[in-house]
């Protein structure tokens, strides 16, 4: 059981305590049948609340301290991972982690945003937001790749490039914009894959690619709710009225076509099981790579522009 307990899971949790004493029970009662009925409850219960979550619960459920993050994915999906470090300009962001690795017979390059654990972990990572030398190892890596004609795949799972002056003054704006130029150009597969939070340009620094792919239960947005609460309704109060207006979840970026897939979570969430989660993306993950890698570089780039130029079209 998780042991971060979301407010719209408390009639589960209680439902499956009850359960846990029934079934402790059973050995000296004859209540199989009552347990049989309390099972059913729980499986329906569980069905119903996750099937018809709200805008600002997957919010919630997409920050989850317990979700699986980036370095969790390589290990579980990957072997053969060599960790590089640096932007060879100023020093090693510890936000961002990248490196070769293999999924199956694929060789890939994994970069993504890394949070920390606890607290200690949290302030090394930086809480997941990076700064200007973080996006620009990511670039490093990413030219890396393309020299040796290895694809990439990046996961997005940051509340935001940090915000700080001196990522200012060493040119965070700067860094973000060149990695969108250079991905836009890269003549290698990019598959980029929302595994949390995806949040403004600290996301998208990443997340230009010729697959986007989101997990169920996670956001893709320019602001955050809060964020966009504090401006509209000068308080944060209005949190959840915000994400219903952003329309941020998978579903919502799906139908517009902002993101390509939903990749299905375990029931209850990606933190509920991380084995099960990372089985299911790396199967989508080597199936797209199998679509990709047939695509020549040059129709690959055209398919690339051709997919960002179209997102924003309207007819009046």
């Amino acid at each position: 059981m998780a042991k971060t307990l979301l407010e719209f899971e408390k009639p589960i949790v209680e439902l499956e305590e009850k359960l846990v004493e029934m079934r402790n029970l059973s050995s000296t009662l004859n209540i199989d049948e009552e347990i049989r009925v309390i099972e059913e409850k729980v499986k329906m219960l569980k069905e119903t609340v996750y099937k018809d979550l709200t805008r600002w619960q997957r919010v919630q459920l997409a920050r989850h301290p317990e979700r699986p993050y980036t370095l969790d994915y390589i290990y579980l999906m990957t072997h053969d991972f060599i960790e590089l470090h640096g932007d060879r300009k100023y020093k090693d962001d510890k936000a961002i982690v990248g490196g070769f690795a293999k999924i199956d017979e694929f060789n890939v390059m994994i970069i993504g945003h890394q949070k920390g654990r606890d607290t200690k972990s949290n302030v090394y990572r930086n809480f997941g937001m990076p700064n200007p030398e973080g996006y620009r190892k990511a670039l490093r890596l990413m030219k890396l790749a393309e020299k040796f004609n290895i694809p990439i795949i990046t996961f997005l799972d940051t509340p935001g490039a940090y915000p700080g002056i001196e990522a200012e003054e060493r040119g965070q704006a700067e860094a973000i914009a060149r990695n969108l130029l250079e991905m836009s150009l890269l003549k290698v597969p990019i598959i980029v894959v929302v595994i949390g939070e995806g949040a403004s340009g600290g996301a998208l620094g990443i997340g230009m690619g010729d697959r986007v792919l989101m997990l169920e239960n996670t956001w893709y947005s320019v602001i955050s709710p809060e964020s966009c609460s504090s401006i509209l309704w000068r308080s944060w109060d209005y949190k959840e009225q915000a994400a219903e207006a952003l329309k941020l979840t998978s579903e919502d970026l799906l139908k517009l076509k902002v993101v390509d897939r939903v990749v299905a979570e375990p029931l209850g969430g990606a933190h509920k099981n991380h084995e099960e989660m990372a089985l299911t993306l790396k199967s989508v993950l080597k199936e797209e790579l199998s679509q990709l890698l047939k695509i020549k570089p040059e129709k690959l780039l055209e398919n690339r522009i051709e997919k960002f130029g179209a997102m924003g079209e309207f007819n009046e």
